[in-house]
């Protein structure tokens, strides 16, 4: 068992580039030869596995770019698990320095949408919270009881438009350039029921679920609204967040 843990550990070097630790179980001249070919199959389902997980940058830059970089990507950080499911949580930050993707800033925060898409698709289940919960609130229960954000929902902010871009991008054209305008905006994910759904945000909505997040109460989460967007219509917003399915509940502090 010893030696076969050795093996396995070697063998997982070696398909990450160093083979020196496989060399007592190579026979042969052409042994490195042998084991290019696993690597290579490693790397590609690696490639074919981030092309699906971030099916907005593709589009931008194309399938050749993508799997080129796919395959670059791999080799630093091959797969920790057996399964490709969820493989590429840091590609977009290793987009953000890789050279090829410089002149397009935005890429890496597509990413992160495309990434956060994921995470939305595959979070547990279950049962929004209904529109009614917030007409049954107490003025007095805004201070006792916070909201628990659906764990399918995620909010991200940007200091330039990414959501609307990345938005456009899911059409069935393209739109032409990647132009983008300063306003800074959020994006909220979530999954009420069986499909992802998306919807920006101004800077006050994501401060109020990102208090959620953190556990404020609803009182908190409406300061910190407030503080970030002080025209803010805070029961049109809580209204609206909670129509969207960003919470499964209200809890009692």
């Amino acid at each position: 068992m010893r030696e076969l843990s050795a093996f396995q550990d070697a063998f997982s070097e070696a398909l990450a580039g160093d083979i020196a630790p496989l060399a007592p179980w190579l026979r042969g001249a052409d042994g490195e030869a042998r084991v290019s070919v696993y690597r290579n199959t490693v790397a590609k389902g690696c490639a074919d596995a981030l092309a699906a997980q971030f099916p907005t940058v593709e589009r931008v830059v194309g399938e050749a770019w993508m799997r080129q970089a796919g395959v670059i990507f791999a080799r630093a950080h091959p797969p920790s698990r057996p399964s490709l499911h969820a493989y590429g949580e840091a590609f977009p930050d290793w987009l953000a320095g890789f050279a090829p993707a410089r002149e397009m800033p935005f890429l890496p925060d597509l990413a992160r949408i495309d990434w956060a898409w994921t995470c939305a698709e595959f979070a547990a289940d279950a049962r929004p919270l209904a529109p009614a919960a917030l007409a049954d609130l107490a003025a007095e229960d805004f201070a006792s009881h916070r909201a628990e954000p659906h764990p399918a929902a995620g909010a991200l902010w940007f200091d330039c438009a990414i959501p609307s871009l990345w938005r456009a991008l899911q059409g069935e054209a393209a739109p032409d350039g990647a132009d983008l305008e300063a306003e800074p905006q959020g994006l909220l994910l979530t999954r009420p029921s069986f499909e992802v759904e998306t919807r920006v945000l101004g800077r006050g909505a994501v401060a109020f679920f990102a208090a959620c997040r953190q556990g404020a109460s609803l009182a908190l989460a409406a300061e910190a609204a407030l503080e970030a967007q002080p025209d803010l219509p805070l029961a049109t917003t809580f209204a609206e967040l909670i129509a969207a399915g960003a919470f499964s509940r209200l809890l009692p502090l």
